[in-house]
This record gives C-alpha cells, structure tokens and sequence, in this order.
C-alpha cells in the first residue's frame, strides 16, 4: 500500500489536495493546544447542525423542501413510538436485549432521528419543549443503563464504537445547547471510553482500516467538536493518511503502491475496485459508507487548519468515476458489490444508490473545477435516471438543498453510461449499453466467494460462482424482496452441483483457481471475461468465459465434471414484472400459469417477454419452470431479517449437464432488451460464432467485422490466434487498424507471448511493456505482465 509521501508525520506532507482551496466556512483555529477557542467550536458545531439539518435557512415554500421536512416529522414520530424514560428493561419496549448490541445502536439511532426532527424548522416536533426533555431523558437512560464506562461491552464491538457513538454524537450536537456541561461531559467521556483514538478499535485495539478507519475518525472527530479538542481533530486529520503505521492504512491511498509498509488492502484500489474485510469487494457497502463518512469528515475539516492536504486526496475522484460509476445502474448498485447488505430489507430499492449520491453531493463544493464539474455531471445524471426511487423525494433536507443547487448548475448530466468496466482487483465485470447492463461476479484466490457474518447473507453460496445480472427497464428487479425469494441455488449464470447447502457455508473462502477476469478493448463496449471455477465443498470444476460484445453476449462453457451429484447451468432466473410475461421457445409459446416445467429438447432461441432473447446455435436441452415463491427475510438474515412472507413470481431456464457429468459445455448467445423478431434473426444467422470450446481456449468470432476474442486457460491456437499460456486476448479489425488488447486473468505471468497469423502489420502505437518481432506468417506479440494485476495492455497496428 502506498505510504504517506515522504514522510511519516502528517504535518509536512508536501502539496495540497484539490479540497483545500475549498472554504466552505471560513475559520481561524489554532490546533497544538489542548483546546480550540469556543467561538471556533461553536462554528464546526453550526457545520455538522447543518449537515444534519440542512440549516438554519430551510425555503419551506419551497414545496419539495417542505416534503422533506414533513417526511423529517414523520420519521421522527415512527421513532418515538414506544420510548418511555420510565422503563427499567430497555429505553424502548423492544429493544430490551442485553446480548444484541445493535438494540443499544438502534436505541440512540432512534435518539438521534428524533432529535433532528427537533431541530429542523417546520416539523411538529421543531423547539417543542417536551420533546427536548424526553430526548435528555432518553440519553440519560442509555449513559446510566447501557453505555459507558461503568458497562461491559457485549456482541459487536461496531456497535459500541462506532454506531452508537456517530448516533449520540450527532443528537448531542442536535440538543447542544440543552445538554448542560454534566450531562455533555458524560457523553463525551462514554464516548471517548470506546472510541479514544482514530487509528484503532475494537476492544483488543486493532488498527482501524478502510471504512472503520473512517467511520471511527468520525467519531473522534464529533467528539473533539464537543469538547473544543483541537488536538483531537489534527489526530483524526493525521488518521485519514495513516501517519502513525507510515501511510500502510491510509484511506486515501490507492492500495496498488509497493513502495511502502503493508497493511490489509482493504480500501480503493487504481481500478476502481474496493475491498473490506480483506478480499471482499464491497463498493456498495463499506465502500459507499466510506465515501459518505469521509464527505462528512471533510466538510467538517474544510477551511481550517485541521483540513486535509494529503495529495492523495486527489484519489477521490478516481473512487466516484472508477468505482462507483460503473457499478450503478439506473439508482440501484451491483449486487455483487455489497456484500452481505443484499441480505438486508433496508438496503433494497436502490437505497445503497442513494448513499452514494448523498455523498458526491458533499463532496462537489470542496472539488473545484474539472473534477467539480465531473461530479455535478455524474449526480444530474444519476438522479434523472433513477425513474424507480426518486431521489427528491426520500433524501434529507441538507441533501435536498445541495441537489437543487447542483440541479440548477449550468453543467450538463453525464448522459447514459455505455462502458464495458473490468475491475480485476475484485474479480468482477460491468457491461453498459443504452438499453441494459450486465454485471458479472466471480472469485479466485484472491477473492473471496461471498460474505456471512452476524448470521447474514445465509444464503450467498454462488453469488461468485459467475453470477450473471442482468438490468433492465425494469428498475425494481432487484428490490422488491428479490433476494429471500430467488431461488439461490441457481443465481443467473452459475454453474451449480444441484442442491442446497448449509447456511453460510463456503462464506470467506478463496478458489484454488488463480484464472479469474479478462481483457477489454479500450473505447468500445467489447470484452472478454471468464474464470476457471473449482466450486466449494464440491469436485465441480467449470471454465466459464463470457464475451460482451456490445449488445450480445457469448456464453461458453467447457470442461465442466464433478465426481458425484447433478450439475447445472443457469441460463435465467427472473423475478417478473409481470407473473404472465410470454416465453417463446423457438416461435411457440410456452404455458404462462404458474407451476408450468418443462423438458425442452433441441432449443434454437428463446425469447421472454420485458428482459430479452437467448439464441443456442447448438440446439441445446433446456428445463424451464414456472413459480410462485414464498419466503422470509429471516431466512437469509437472523440479525436484521423480518418473518413477514413474501412471494414472487420467477421464471427459471437452465441446462442439465446430468449426473457425475465429465466433459460437459454449453454455449449460448444472450441478447438483453433484444425483442422477439430480432432474437428469431439472429438465431437464424448468429451475430456471433463459436471458434472454439476446448479446456485450452475459448474463442468467438464476430462475422460484421472479424472480431476475435479469446479466453485461453492454457497454451493452445484460436485460428490466427497463438498463444503460450493463460490470458484473455481481443483482436478487432477496423478498416485499415487492427485493435488488440490482452490481459493476464491469473495474475501471476510475467509476461504473455502472443502469436497473430496475420500479414502486412506494423505498430502504429502500443503502451508500455509491449514489443513485437516479425514472424514468417505475422508478429509475434511479448507483452510484459508483471505487476499488472490482470489489467489490459493495448496495441494498435496498421496494415501496409
């Protein structure tokens, strides 16, 4: 990981980043003494009010504004139901647990909504003085009863450290002024008990990395507002960098250096890619709280002396744009990014999307310039797009206030994002087009397959098992309780042995396979993707290689066997918008009732209604079923999970490699958003042609234009393509240009040696670490790859 430049001690890092020309609230503080001035306290106690509140200058008439404060109220009222000072078994009747911590979370969470509706002009609840006694009622029961030095901490130290106190800070920030100086001092020393330094947590002091950091650098930093420490916030602001472990955790640096002290890799890396508990990709989860805490920590620091100046503050723009960006679609954010949150009820219906939004919006007045108007560009779009949950309509009055102003900006939205984005330092894949995405999960052995901790994501067994989802017009796809309904033993895509194993079984484990990721030509929407699965808990094996290019993409499969049991792959699995949605197989449609299986013999395409066509240019034999499927949240999370049912109506199509298969493959054409009429035409004349499906290469063949890409697992030929081992490779001819580009998916060649038969090439340009050399029927292409970690090296040559 790359350590502070230069330095080991914050306070001489040479540079600025872009945020510190930004002054949001202009003030003259003076860190080094033990204290700053009260005056200068008060100002950063106003900045944090306003980030709660959206500030003193709400325009009520404004009718939007005013929907937000009404919906302010109204949570505040869901809060308060059953809260009662009174009682002795818990602060609310049910949250009453002595051994669940997040009851405590949950209780001053509950405080804390409260106390905002409290000080937000225009709600009911807006300076009521009853309701002002009740909150300090209400913290008093906590500090006597529940949190604080005087008790023993008990389940997740989250809770105690970092939850409960971000909630008690804020509220205590909220009700400042009707504390008093006793009950403030009880506060910040509970606080402090948990959470006294911005490097470490937990109860045996570990060091703090990638959104814990961040989110326990909050923590300190609120306190240090509330009891005037101005040597407190230069700790939090030295934290950020890491300067105590030489910049090994920094949550500003990309974690790609080798010139520094190594911490976990968790955090951002230069792709885009972000990694939390070690080999986790979790952009949509300890990723976006990272950017949310750290956009708060920010405003709070802006203009002072306390403000960030670590150059690698510049990386923010690269988390948003390579990290972010690709991983939205139309408000919701790729599931394969969010660990076990998918698992959650509260993080459906694209609410991890808006946390991501929330948080450029803070970000944008402290990035003046190019990068500003980047993000202004990014989160017009971002909200214009998102038809499904409309952002106006459920963020927060400070949030609300900042979008209008950037909605009312002279800099125009992005437009639709159309991207082929590979992060290959979390082995996943995103597909953009104008009328749908495609994203991709897989794992290696540098990725773990799926996350269940705290009794969540019980279920999450082949969410890395290639894993295949697909966005459409259909926006809520993913919400609406897809995750407890679908049936997870055949996710979309994944080649699965057939049956149902224990909860949480093959959580936080490694492949034994290093092939997993691709290679994608540079300005096009044209990539190749794949990886060698060794399934968990199983003798499957599978080579699994996906071919986007533009709006098809080419699924290959070779090499698939296991020892015992019945083996799948996953065509479809739909939850439907509509329950009689029209399958037609082959032209003839299938029964629309629920409860319809089905054995499907010599299939040539199948076309479903509202998500697309599938074309087997080898007749294939499908099963298909039809059903409607009940169940819980509970099942899938113990911790959060509700016991209401829930059912939806699927649609699932696989193949049947049989049992104990040995051998088998598959290869299909997936067309997204194609109508019937088209899929029928393609599956008459296939837009894309199989070259290969060997358990040394795969390879596709565009006829429009000669497109070749290939995935080889080992040295083998893919006609005019030659190669010496493992690697991913596209070769695209384009009038009097041929395109290539390559990439090592195993990560661990030095260098791949690629031979192409074709005549009459010279280099018109090639990136560093490419070479070629004249061979009898072509070049021979030498790409060095080491230290590359699976990224793609182009070269671009030009006919005589």
């Amino acid at each position: 990981m790359r350590p502070v430049t230069g330095t080991t001690r914050r306070t001489v890092l040479a540079g600025a980043a872009a945020l510190g020309a930004a002054v949001t609230l202009p003030l003259t503080l003076t860190p080094g003494a033990a204290h700053a001035a009260a005056g200068d306290a008060a100002a950063l106690r106003a900045r944090w009010h306003t980030l709660l509140t959206g500030g003193p200058g709400l325009d009520l008439a404004d009718e939007r504004i005013a929907a937000a404060v009404a919906r302010t109220g109204k949570a505040a009222t869901t809060a308060a139901k059953g809260l009662d000072p009174s009682r002795t078994d818990g602060l609310f009747e049910d949250l009453t647990s002595t051994t669940l911590s997040n009851h405590v979370t949950t209780s001053f969470k509950r405080l804390a909504t409260i106390a905002t509706a409290w000080a937000v002009p225009g709600t009911p609840q807006h300076g009521d003085t009853t309701v002002r006694d009740l909150l300090l009622a209400g913290v008093d029961w906590m500090l006597t009863n529940r949190y604080g030095p005087g008790h023993t901490r008990f389940d997740n130290d989250w809770d105690w450290e970092i939850g409960s106190a971000l909630a008690l800070n804020d509220a205590s920030v909220l009700l400042y002024d009707a504390l008093g100086a006793d009950r403030l001092e009880r506060i910040t020393t509970a606080v402090r008990h948990y959470t006294p330094d911005p490097n470490l947590w937990r109860a045996d002091r570990q060091i703090a990395t990638g959104a814990n950091r961040v989110w326990v650098s909050t923590v300190v930093a609120v306190n240090a507002v509330l009891r005037d420490d101005g040597d407190a916030l230069g700790a939090v602001r030295d934290a950020l960098s890491d300067v105590e472990g030489s910049g090994a955790n920094s949550v500003l640096a990309f974690n790609d250096g080798t010139d520094g002290a190594a911490g976990t890799g968790e955090g951002f890396y230069a792709d885009g890619s972000f990694l939390q508990h070690y080999k986790h990709p979790y952009n949509g989860g300890y990723g976006k709280e990272l950017l949310n805490s750290l956009s708060r920590l920010l405003n709070l620091l802006a203009g002072t002396d306390w403000a960030v100046t670590d150059p690698a503050l510049d990386n923010v723009r690269g988390w948003v744009v390579d990290g972010f960006d690709p991983l939205l679609v139309r408000g919701d954010v790729m599931a394969s990014v969010c660990g076990r949150e998918i698992a959650r009820p509260s993080k459906q219906g694209h609410a991890s999307a808006q946390t991501v939004v929330e948080a450029v919006l803070r970000l944008i007045p402290g990035f003046p310039g190019e990068t500003g108007e980047v993000f202004t560009a990014l989160v017009k779009q971002w909200i214009a797009e998102d038809t499904y949950r409309d952002f106006l309509s459920v963020t927060d009055p400070a949030s609300l206030v900042a979008a209008l102003r950037v909605l009312g900006s002279p800099v125009p939205a992005r437009g639709p994002l159309v991207a082929h984005k590979q992060h290959p330092r979390m082995d996943k894949a995103a597909h953009h087009r104008p009328s749908f995405a495609l994203g991709i999960s897989a794992y290696s052995s540098r990725i773990y397959t799926y996350e269940s901790i705290q009794n969540e994501n019980l279920h999450g067994w082949h969410l890395s098992d290639g894993m295949v989802l697909l966005y459409t017009d259909d926006l809520g796809h993913y919400s609406e309780d897809y995750w407890p309904t679908v049936d997870p033993t055949r996710l979309p895509g994944t080649t699965v042995v057939a049956g149902r194993p224990a909860d949480a079984a093959g959580q936080r484990t490694t492949s034994t396979a290093d092939w997993a990721g691709g290679a994608a030509l540079s300005g096009t929407t044209l990539g190749a993707y794949g990886m060698e699965l060794r399934a968990y808990g199983s003798t499957l094996r599978a080579l699994k290689s996906w071919f986007c290019l533009d709006d098809v993409i080419a699924c290959v499969g070779s090499g698939i066997g296991a020892d015992t049991g019945a083996v799948e792959t996953v065509v479809e699995n739909r939850k439907l918008r509509d329950p009689a949605a029209a399958l037609l197989v082959d032209g003839v449609p299938a029964p629309a009732g629920t409860g319809w299986s089905a054995r499907m013999d010599g299939v040539r395409w199948l076309h479903l209604e509202g998500t697309g066509g599938y074309v087997f240019p080898e007749p294939a034999g499908l099963r298909g079923l039809r059903e409607d499927r009940t169940a819980t949240w509970r099942e899938i999370n113990l911790k959060y999970g509700t016991d209401t049912p829930v059912t939806r109506p699927y649609l699932t199509l696989w193949q049947d490699h049989g049992e104990a298969p040995s051998g088998a493959g598959y290869f299909w054409l997936q067309a997204p958003a194609a109508s019937a009429a088209r899929t029928r035409q393609w599956a008459a004349a296939p837009p894309v042609e199989l070259v290969s499906r060997s358990t040394a290469v795969h390879a596709v063949r565009r006829p429009c234009d000669g497109l070749l890409a290939a995935n080889f697992w080992s040295a083998g030929t893919a006609q005019e393509l030659t190669c010496d081992g493992p690697a991913s490779v596209l070769v695209r001819p384009d009038g009097r240009t041929v395109s290539v580009a390559l990439s090592d998916p195993t990560q661990l060649r030095s260098s791949v040696v690629l031979d192409l038969d074709l005549p009459g090439l010279t280099v018109a340009s090639a990136d560093p670490g490419v070479r070629t050399t004249a061979t009898g029927r072509g070049l021979r292409i030498t790409a060095d790859t080491a230290g590359l970690h699976g990224a793609t090296l182009d070269l671009t040559l030009k006919r005589s």
